[in-house]
């Protein structure tokens, strides 16, 4: 089960889900478990090449310079088969909160009438919310009266679906982020639904040359070793305590930090193990990353190393950690660059945060 901020473990719930959003489906329950457990209720050429400045910003979106001026109507192709035709984008819903960064992102953030309860950024942090954990509200998304209707393959309960669609709604479904390599697929996608692809492509380049700015700031390995880290969710009011495996969806952003994922790399093949000192022994990280409520939850660093087994791993004993806001590490979006420069900066930091 991937954790996004769409992207907690529901395995109940997850195990009933098609394989195709499974992974998927498993990012967007964590993370909306964890902002319930927790009480959550301008591109140019130059700005484009810069480093990004890391997460500490990431409560807001960046929307390009320009104005979008959509071209309707659109047909587009839904993930789940169907074929959706979009004549308006007065009032749009995206439905999970990396969707409403691309869309605030693409410039249309004063057509969104509701958010769902992951869209953490500050730009819509005052609209209505029309989801409850992972799960979305028919009737409050109707009562908005939208002219168009984002959601992923994660969405849910399909019975939601089916009656926004009922009601004559347009309503998009993408296929959810799991890596790097989808963020420009994904932000094409939605600009392609509201008829600008153009400014599609132009974000979609703004994000690409900042992430690799970024990526050109990792320091050399001086001894050939990249750092092994191991991700870790946490949630000690619910005494839930996971190791993240292959699936996780933190992969990608730790490769490109220039750094492995100790679970994957260890042999956990699936999304999320619980956490024994064995498999912390075989993962054997050098630093943990964590959402930053995750830290908070278990007492910060004085409580992490009393959960059994990290104490004895290296990141223990340096009680070295890199955290993240829940509401944006698993994006895979147009802050991702400003993710992984948080996660660069806090690496390779001397002696790593925590100390």
């Amino acid at each position: 089960m991937r954790i996004s901020q769409d992207h907690g473990p529901h395995q109940g719930q997850d195990a009933g889900r098609p394989a195709r959003g499974r992974a998927g489906a498993a990012l967007t329950v964590l993370v909306a478990l964890a902002l319930l457990l927790t009480g959550c209720g301008g591109g140019g050429n130059d700005s484009a090449s810069k480093p990004a400045k890391g997460a500490s910003d990431a409560d807001r979106v960046e929307p390009l310079a320009a104005a979008p001026a959509p071209k309707l109507p659109v047909t587009v192709d839904s993930a789940d088969g169907k074929k959706v035709t979009i004549d308006s984008t007065d009032r749009i819903v995206p439905l999970t909160g990396s969707l409403s960064e691309i869309v605030f992102t693409l410039g249309f953030g004063k057509q969104v009438v509701a958010r769902d309860i992951t869209a953490t950024f500050e730009q819509a942090e005052k609209l209505p919310v029309v989801t409850r954990a992972h799960d979305v509200s028919a009737e409050s998304v109707l009562s908005l009266k939208p002219t168009v209707v984002l959601a992923d393959t994660t969405t849910g309960p399909a019975e939601a679906i089916d009656q926004i669609r009922s009601a004559g709604i347009p309503l998009l479904v993408v296929e959810p982020a799991k890596g790097l390599d989808d963020v420009g697929r994904r932000i094409d996608t939605v600009a392609e639904a509201l008829g600008v692809p153009a400014a599609g492509t132009e974000l979609k380049k703004r994000t690409e040359a900042r992430i690799a700015a970024v990526q050109k700031t990792i320091p050399d390995h001086a001894d050939g070793k990249k750092p092994r880290v191991a991700f870790l969710y946490l949630r000690g009011s619910a005494s839930v305590y996971l190791l993240g495996g292959a699936e996780s969806g933190a992969s990608s952003l730790l490769e490109a930090a220039g750094a492995v994922d100790a679970g994957k790399t260890s042999g956990l093949k699936k999304d999320f193990t619980a956490i024994t000192s064995e498999a912390l022994a075989k993962a054997a990280p050098d630093a943990i990353l964590l959402m930053t409520k995750g830290f908070d939850s278990v007492g910060g660093m004085d409580g992490l190393v009393k959960i059994p087994g990290i104490a004895e791993t290296p990141a223990g004993m340096d009680r070295r950690v890199v955290t993240i806001d829940d509401g944006v590490l698993l994006n895979y979006g147009p802050r991702t660059d400003r993710v992984l420069a948080d996660i660069v900066e806090q690496l390779y930091a001397k002696g790593g945060k925590g100390q």
